[in-house]
């Protein structure tokens, strides 16, 4: 079992996490060929939108975390992240679908200008308080999912938790966590405690501390980073215009396959 992933992307988190909730053992791989846009080699056979998390069992190669996630689930049923309630399922695969698009997008664009810094000065700051201001809406809008409750699916982890937890644990990464001693905060206590949360947080930490190397690569062209669907959009609506242009000009950005350009074939030189 091979996982293609980056500690960094919270899609592969939730994938390694509900992996390790089913005790299910796999080898993570970082591909060669991250970030560069290459279509050669074993990764971009596997998924041609070279995106990760990517899983290879055998013969079978699955690409998008959630088609993964479903995967794992009908694969190794046992303990289920999924509960049995049909109104139950539904509201965990909800909470995963605004984690994956609109939580993802604002944690993405925060880190362009944390780590990659795609803007300084007045626009930077700006960005800042958009994203700091947006993560305070989701960050409510999962407390008011969560009530009560020990965890998303209630009295058990389950698939709202694996979701929610690479998101959050960014947030509290960048200092933009939920307020102390709210029930959010004290539902990421609970979950960076169970093993396979933890040790998937112990990945994401070593990789962040080496983040301030890897930014020249992204910032110079080595690598580009993607600018998908919810992250394009973000930078858009919160301001930022000016950092996807510059990325064009630069070509230090690239979108998801099959990728065209923004200038003409004969300007693209």
């Amino acid at each position: 079992m091979l996982l293609y992933e980056h500690p960094l992307s919270s899609y592969a988190q939730k994938v390694k996490i509900a992996l390790r909730e089913k005790g299910v053992t796999f080898t993570a791989e970082l591909p060669e060929t991250f970030g560069t846009g290459r279509t050669d080699g074993p990764f971009a056979a596997a998924n041609p939108r070279a995106e990760v998390p990517v899983l290879v069992d055998g013969e079978v190669r699955i690409f998008e975390s959630t088609v993964i996630l479903e995967y794992v689930e009908e694969r190794w049923p046992e303990p289920p992240l999924l509960p049995r309630d049909p109104a139950a399922r539904a509201q965990a695969r909800m909470t995963e679908e605004v984690c994956d698009t609109q939580y993802e997008a604002v944690n993405w664009g925060f880190g362009e200008i944390l780590w990659f810094r795609r803007a300084d000065g007045a626009l930077a700051d700006h960005l800042r308080a958009q994203a700091a201001a947006q993560t305070k809406t989701l960050q409510d809008w999962l407390a008011g999912r969560l009530g009560e409750a020990e965890w998303f699916g209630g009295a058990s982890f389950g698939w709202a938790d694996a979701a929610a937890a690479p998101l959050v644990n960014r947030s509290v990464h960048y200092g933009l966590g939920p307020r102390e001693g709210s029930r959010l905060a004290r539902w990421h206590a609970r979950v960076r405690e169970r093993p396979s949360v933890a040790r998937t947080f112990r990945e994401f930490d070593a990789a962040a501390a080496r983040m301030a190397e890897a930014a020249d690569l992204y910032t110079t062209g080595g690598r580009r980073r993607e600018y998908r669907d919810h992250r394009l959009e973000w930078m858009v609506k919160s301001g930022g215009v000016e950092v996807v242009l510059a990325g064009l000009r630069d070509l230090n950005i690239r979108f998801p396959w099959p990728e065209g350009s923004a200038r003409p074939a004969a300007d693209a030189s």
